[in-house]
C-alpha cells in the first residue's frame, strides 16, 4: 500500500489556488519524502484554523458594520446639516400685489410694507443644549413662550417656518442687531394689505391672509410667511392680483457662514383691476341701507345696483359687515371671536348667498309669462275682494282662503302691478273660476329664463343658485302632492322659493332692457400697470346669457305697470314720484317663520325711458308692513341723479 494513498494528486497547469498559499510547506515537505515532482497535493484545512479564519472575517465585519452605524445614525445628521449648509438655497422674494381700482380709478386698496421673521427649521431639529438656547433668545426678543415657539416648529411641516408676523417697528430694531445670533434665521420683506373702505367694501373686495398648510401644498411659488386671496374678488383674481414671485440664491459653507446671495430672477408685481364698481355709490348706498335698518329696528339686508345694458355690477352691499383690514393685518381671537359670534353673521354676504323668498317682486315676471303663453289679455279685468276662496275638490264642505293685503276691485294687469294685487296674480299664476293660470311648471320655466335657480356666474366665490319648487321635487322630498295652494303661494313669491338678490336685480335688468339678461360683471378689465402706462391684460365685454325670450311689447306692458306705480296715487311706490328722473318700481313683502315681521323688497330702474341702473333693495326682519326698503332706493336715486 502507498503511503500517500491518503493524499489526491492532481495535475499542475501552472494555476494557484487560494488555499494553496497556506500548504506551500507542507507540500514541498511531502514532495522531497515521496519523491513527487510536476504534483500539487491538496491537504485539508485543518478544523481550528477554520475557526480562526472565520473569527477574523466575522471581527472585521462587526467593526466594518459598527463603523457604518455610528456615520450613519449617530453622526449622520450632523454630515446631513453640513450637506446642506454647503448648498446654495433658493427663497422666493414676494412680489408687489395689484392694486385694486372703482370705475373711476380711485384706489379701493393699499400695500403697506411688513417684516417677517422666518427660520430654516433643519437648524432645530436636533434637540441640544444649542438649540434650545436659541429658541429661548428668539423667544425674548419677539416675547412669546419658548414652549409655545418649539411646538410650532415640531408641528411645521416645511423647510422653514414663520416665527413671528408683521414685526412691529420696536421689535425689528432689535432683532435686526441680533439676527446674525440666530442661525438659519432671517428678516425677510413682506406686504400687507390695506382696505381703504372696509366695512362698505369688505364682502366685495374680500380680504388675504397668510398662506396655510394646505393652500401652501396646492399651489405652487409661494413662500411660508406669503399671503394669499381668501374670499372676494381677492380670491377670484388671485392669479393675476398676485404676480410672479422673484428667486434669490444663498450660498452657505459648510460652518453655515454665507458665502453670498445672488438675485436670480427678478419679481413681477400683480396686474391691477378696474372695477365696474362706482365707489361713491357703494359707500351712498351702504350708509343709506345702514340708516334704514337701524331706523326699523331690523339688523339685516342687502343691496345691488346694475347697469341694465351690459350686466355691470355697480354697486353690491351686504349688511352688516366687517373690517376686512382685521383680517388681512392677522386677526386677533377676540375679534376673531367676536366676529364669528355675532348673531346678525356679519361675515355672511347676502348679496350673493343668501336664499330670500321674493314676495311680491315676483309678479312682474309672472306677467310677463302670462302675455307670452297668451293666456290672458293685459286690459282683462278682474275682481279683487281682497280674497279667494277655493273648496276642497274631495270634501266641498272644506273652503280654503287666501288673502290679500287690501281690496282692490276691478284691476288689469298694469293696476295689478301698481297696487300688488294678490288675488290678481293668484288666478294669473293658478288659475280661479273661469281664467286659466299658468300653473308650477310653466312658473318654473318662466323664472329660470330670468335666471332663477341657477347661479348668475358674477365674478366672486361662494353665490347660491336659489330653489324653485315644483310638484316633482315636493313629491320626492316631502312625500307631498302638490295642491292649488302651493301654485297660488309661489304666485306671490311665497312657498319654498328661494332667490338672491343678485338674482332679482339681473332678472330686472332684462325687463328695463328690453329682454336681455346679462351675465354680472364686477371686474371691467385687467391692466398691467397703472396711469396713462397701464397696458390691458384683458377686457370684459358684456356677456348674453340669453335674450329675446319674452317679447318687448309683453314687456312693455310690465314696465308701463311698474312706472303706475310710481305714477299713479294708488301705486305702492308713488313716493319714488319725486325724483329728478322717472322711475318705475315694484315692492314686495314676504312673510317669514317669525310672525309678525317680513322681508322688504323694492326693486327699481331709471330713467324710465332709457334705463341706466337697476337698484333692488331687501331689508330682512322688519315689523310689521313697512316700506324699510323703499325710503332706501328713493334716498340713493336722488342722490345718483342730482349729481351727474
Amino acid at each position: 500500500m502507498n503511503s500517500y494513498g491518503k493524499y489526491k494528486v492532481k495535475q499542475s497547469y501552472g494555476s494557484i489556488e487560494t488555499h494553496e498559499v497556506f500548504l506551500d510547506k507542507l507540500a514541498k515537505r511531502k514532495e522531497e519524502q515521496l519523491g513527487i515532482t510536476e504534483k500539487k497535493l491538496e491537504v485539508p484545512l485543518k478544523e481550528k484554523i477554520s475557526y480562526v479564519l472565520l473569527g477574523v472575517f466575522l471581527l472585521l465585519a462587526l467593526v466594518l458594520f459598527s463603523k457604518t452605524f455610528y456615520l450613519q445614525a449617530v453622526l449622520g445628521q450632523r454630515f446631513y446639516n453640513i450637506s446642506e449648509n454647503n448648498k446654495g438655497k433658493i427663497a422666493l422674494i414676494i412680489p408687489e400685489r395689484g392694486i385694486i381700482y372703482d370705475k373711476n380709478l380711485k384706489k379701493l386698496v393699499s400695500n403697506s410694507p411688513a417684516f417677517d421673521l422666518v427660520c430654516d427649521r433643519r437648524q432645530f431639529l436636533q434637540a441640544n443644549a444649542q438649540t434650545l438656547n436659541e429658541i429661548e433668545n428668539i423667544a425674548k426678543v419677539i416675547n412669546t413662550d419658548p414652549l409655545e415657539l418649539e411646538k410650532k416648529i415640531e408641528l411645521t411641516n416645511s423647510s422653514e417656518v414663520l416665527i413671528f408676523e408683521n414685526i412691529s417697528h420696536e421689535s425689528l430694531l432689535v432683532l435686526e442687531a441680533k439676527i446674525n445670533e440666530f442661525e438659519g434665521c432671517k428678516i425677510e420683506k413682506n406686504t400687507v394689505r390695506n382696505y381703504l373702505f372696509a366695512a362698505s367694501f369688505a364682502h366685495l373686495l374680500g380680504y388675504t391672509g397668510r398662506i396655510n398648510e394646505d393652500e401652501l401644498g396646492a399651489f405652487q411659488g409661494y413662500a411660508v410667511n406669503d399671503y394669499i386671496g381668501k374670499i372676494g374678488l381677492e380670491k377670484s383674481y388671485e392669479s393675476y392680483l398676485r404676480g410672479t414671485p422673484g428667486k434669490t440664491e444663498a450660498a452657505r459653507n459648510t460652518a453655515g457662514i454665507n458665502r453670498g446671495e445672488k438675485t436670480i430672477l427678478t419679481p413681477e408685481p400683480g396686474k391691477n383691476l378696474i372695477l365696474n364698481i362706482d365707489s361713491d355709490l357703494q359707500k351712498e348706498l351702504y350708509d343709506s341701507l345702514e340708516n334704514s335698518i337701524k331706523n326699523v329696528g331690523a339688523k339685516k339686508g342687502a343691496a345691488v345696483a346694475m347697469n341694465p345694458n351690459t350686466g355691470a355690477v355697480l354697486a353690491l352691499i351686504s349688511y352688516p359687515s366687517y373690517d376686512d383690514n382685521l383680517f388681512s393685518h392677522g386677526i386677533s381671537k377676540t375679534d376673531f371671536d367676536n366676529i364669528q359670534n355675532d348673531p346678525s353673521q356679519p361675515l355672511f354676504d347676502r348679496a350673493i348667498t343668501a336664499n330670500y323668498p321674493v314676495g311680491s317682486t315676483i309678479k312682474p315676471f309672472l306677467a310677463s309669462g302670462a302675455l307670452q303663453e297668451k293666456i290672458i289679455s293685459p286690459e282683462k279685468q278682474i275682481n279683487d275682494p281682497g280674497y279667494i276662496e277655493v273648496r276642497s275638490e274631495y270634501d266641498p264642505s272644506i273652503v280654503y282662503r287666501f288673502e290679500g293685503v287690501a281690496p282692490h276691485g276691478l284691476v288689469d294687469m298694469r293696476k295689478a302691478l301698481a297696487v300688488s294685487s294678490n288675488i290678481y296674480f293668484y288666478t294669473v299664476g293658478g288659475g280661479y273660476g273661469d281664467q286659466q293660470g299658468l300653473g308650477p311648471t310653466r312658473i318654473k320655466e318662466y323664472l329660470s329664463l330670468y335666471g332663477w335657480g341657477q347661479k348668475t356666474g358674477i365674478d366672486i366665490p361662494s353665490e347660491s343658485q336659489g330653489f324653485i319648487p315644483d310638484p316633482e321635487w315636493k313629491k320626492k322630498t316631502k312625500n307631498e302632492s302638490w295642491w292649488d295652494g302651493d301654485t297660488y303661494n309661489l304666485s306671490i313669491g311665497q312657498s319654498d322659493l328661494q332667490t338672491t338678490p343678485l338674482q332679482v336685480a339681473s332678472a330686472y335688468c332684462a325687463i328695463a332692457n328690453g329682454g336681455t339678461l346679462y351675465k354680472p360683471q364686477i371686474v371691467n378689465k385687467i391692466v398691467d400697470g397703472s396711469g396713462d402706462s397701464a397696458k390691458p391684460v384683458q377686457e370684459f365685454k358684456p356677456e348674453v346669457i340669453r335674450s329675446n325670450f319674452i317679447d318687448s311689447q309683453n314687456l312693455e306692458i310690465v314696465r308701463e305697470g311698474m312706472r303706475d306705480g310710481v305714477t299713479k296715487l294708488y301705486g305702492l311706490a308713488a313716493s319714488l314720484n319725486d325724483l329728478p328722473v322717472s322711475v318705475a318700481a315694484k315692492t314686495g313683502t314676504a312673510q317669514i317663520p317669525e310672525a309678525g315681521h317680513y322681508n322688504t323688497w323694492v326693486a327699481t330702474f331709471a330713467p324710465y325711458d332709457n334705463p341706466q341702473i337697476v337698484l333692488v333693495v331687501t331689508i330682512e326682519s322688519v315689523q310689521g308692513l313697512r316700506s324699510a326698503a323703499l325710503p332706501v332706493a328713493h334716498d340713493v336715486l336722488n342722490w345718483y341723479f342730482s349729481k351727474k
